[in-house]
C-alpha cells in the first residue's frame, strides 16, 4: 500500500501532554469537518449515499385541503419519551390554478399561481412510516373543521420543539412569512398564537424559513430568504436572537456557486450534529427547473461551506418516480441509534409546472453525511485530537478494500502494526500488534487512516 513516508509522518507531530480544555472535548469527529482533517493525500470528501425507503410515498395530496403540496416545507419531530412522529408540513390550501385546471387540460396549459394561501397541516406516526392526518376541529376551511390544519396563512413555516424553554406555552415555535418574518408559540404544537411580528429581520423569506437554538453561540439562530435582486439570485439569510423575539438583521451567508449561477440557493433547514451545523441545501437548478438536496456545514452557523458541491445528498428520482422534479428535505433528521431518517418533500414535476406532491424518506447511516474518500490507496491525517478513551471507532465502509491506523509520534501505534479492517462498519475498533491508547488517554495526538478502496466517515474514541 502507497502511504506517506513512515519518518515524515512520524515527525509530523509528537504525542502532546496538555491540559484538558474546559469543555469537554468530543468522543466523535466528522471527518467532514474541516478543523478535524490537516490533510488528505489522494482522498476526495465525497457526499454520503441515502437509501431512498421502498414504500415512500409515504403520503400525499389527498384532502380537500391540500391542493397543492409546493415545497411542502415539512418539519418532523419525534417526541421525547413517547416516540411519538410528529410532522407539520404547509401546502396550499387554496390555490385557483389547481381548482380550475382540470387534469386533461394541464399538459397544454403552463402553471399559472394566481389567488394561493398556504396553511400549516399537521400529521403523526407512531413509527414514521404509516402516517395519520387527524381531525384536529382548529382551523375553519369552507365551513368545517374536520381537517388537520392547525393555523392558516403562513408561508414556510419552520416549527421548533424547544427543550430548553422553561415556559410551557412557548415550548413548540414557529417561524415563518407573514406580511413580515413572523412567530408564533404553541404549548402542544397543535394551538398556536397569534403571530409575532419580526420586522426587524427584513428578509423576503418566502422560502422554508426555519430556526433552532445554536449551543455554541447561546443564540437562537434562523435561516430565511434574502435576494440579491440585481444578479436575480436567490440566496440563505441568517438572522440571530438571544430570546425568540428580538431578532437582527438577516445577512447573507450562502449564495450560488459565481462558477455556476444557474444552480441557486433556495432553502437551507439547519441542525447540529455531532459538534457541528449540517444545512440541507436545497439548490433550485433553473434550467431543468427542478431542485435537489445537497449538503452544507458550519461550526458557528455564520460561515457556510457547501461540501461535495453538485452532487445531491438526496438526488430525483427516475424517470415516472414520485421524486422525479423536486426535493424538498424537511426540518430536522430523526436521529435514530441504528440509522438517519431524511424525510422530504417530493413531485413528479418541475419547479414551476404542474406537479403532484408528496412526503418521502431516505435513510441514511450514522455519521453517513459525507466521507472522505480514497478511489485507490490514500491518507488523511487529522489535526490533533484529545483521546478521550482506550480505543479509536471508526466508521467506514472498506467492503471493497481496507483501512488501518496510526498515531504520530507513537513507535508502537504505526500503520505497520495496524490490523487491517475490512467490511462495512458503524462502529469498529481500530487494533495494533501488542498496543492500545489507554497510555494516550488525556493527551493530544495526530492520526493517520490509510486508505485502499474505502470510505471513512468519522473517527472517535469509546472505552
Amino acid at each position: 500500500m502507497a502511504l506517506l513516508n513512515r519518518r515524515e509522518f512520524i515527525a509530523t507531530a509528537a504525542v502532546a501532554a496538555g491540559a484538558r480544555p474546559a469543555a469537554e472535548p468530543p468522543r466523535r469527529y466528522l471527518i467532514l469537518d474541516s478543523r478535524v482533517v490537516e490533510r488528505g493525500e489522494h482522498v476526495v470528501l465525497r457526499v454520503g449515499k441515502v437509501k431512498k425507503d421502498p414504500r415512500n410515498p409515504l403520503f400525499a395530496e389527498d384532502k380537500a385541503w391540500e391542493a397543492r403540496f409546493d415545497n411542502l416545507y415539512a418539519n418532523v419531530v419525534r417526541e421525547p419519551g413517547t416516540g411519538l412522529y410528529r410532522c407539520w408540513y404547509s401546502p396550499f390550501i387554496v390555490d385557483e390554478a389547481v381548482r380550475t385546471t382540470p387534469r386533461s387540460e394541464r399538459k397544454s396549459k403552463p402553471y399559472r399561481a394566481l389567488k394561493r394561501e398556504m396553511g400549516v397541516c399537521y400529521a403523526e406516526s407512531n413509527d414514521g412510516i404509516v402516517w395519520r392526518k387527524p381531525a384536529l376541529g382548529i382551523v375553519d376551511f369552507e365551513g368545517s373543521r374536520d381537517n388537520n390544519l392547525v393555523v392558516r396563512g403562513p408561508h414556510g413555516a419552520g416549527v421548533l420543539l424547544d427543550a430548553r424553554e422553561p415556559d410551557p406555552a412557548r415550548r413548540y415555535k414557529m417561524f415563518f412569512q407573514d406580511k413580515t418574518t413572523s412567530g408564533g408559540f404553541s404549548r402542544d404544537g397543535m394551538h398556536w398564537s397569534d403571530p409575532v411580528s419580526f420586522a426587524s429581520i427584513g428578509a423576503v423569506g418566502d422560502t422554508h424559513n426555519n430556526a433552532i437554538w445554536a449551543n455554541e453561540i447561546s443564540r437562537y439562530v434562523g435561516i430565511t430568504r434574502l435576494w440579491d435582486r440585481a444578479a436575480k439570485q436567490r440566496l440563505v439569510g441568517r438572522t440571530e436572537s438571544e430570546d425568540f423575539l428580538h431578532w437582527t438583521k438577516a445577512v447573507e451567508v450562502l449564495r450560488a456557486d459565481p462558477r455556476a449561477p444557474e444552480s441557486q440557493t433556495y432553502a437551507m433547514p439547519i441542525f447540529e450534529y455531532a459538534g457541528v451545523y449540517l444545512g440541507l441545501l436545497m439548490m433550485f437548478h433553473t434550467p431543468s427547473d427542478t431542485v435537489t438536496c445537497e449538503l452544507s456545514w458550519s461550526a458557528d452557523t455564520r460561515r457556510w461551506e457547501r461540501v461535495d458541491s453538485g452532487n445531491p445528498l438526496i438526488p430525483l428520482g427516475g424517470a415516472g418516480a414520485c421524486d422525479s422534479g423536486c426535493v424538498y428535505a424537511a426540518a430536522t433528521p430523526v436521529v435514530l441509534d441504528d440509522e438517519i431518517h431524511l424525510y422530504y418533500g417530493a413531485s413528479n414535476g418541475p419547479h414551476t409546472g404542474w406537479r403532484d406532491g408528496f412526503f418521502c424518506l431516505a435513510h441514511l447511516r450514522p455519521d453517513g453525511f459525507a466521507a472522505m474518500e480514497a478511489p485507490d490507496d490514500g491518507t488523511v491525517i487529522t489535526r490533533p485530537a484529545e483521546v478521550t478513551g482506550s480505543r479509536l471507532v471508526v466508521n467506514a465502509d472498506a467492503s471493497s478494500g481496507e483501512l488501518r491506523a496510526a498515531v504520530a509520534g507513537d513507535e508502537r501505534l504505526q500503520v505497520e502494526r495496524a490490523t487491517p479492517l475490512r467490511g462495512d462498519h458503524v462502529k469498529a475498533v481500530c487494533r495494533w500488534r501488542g498496543a492500545d491508547l489507554e497510555r494516550l488517554r488525556g493527551k493530544r495526538v495526530q492520526f493517520m487512516f490509510a486508505l485502499r478502496s474505502a470510505r471513512l466517515f468519522s473517527f472517535g474514541f469509546e472505552g
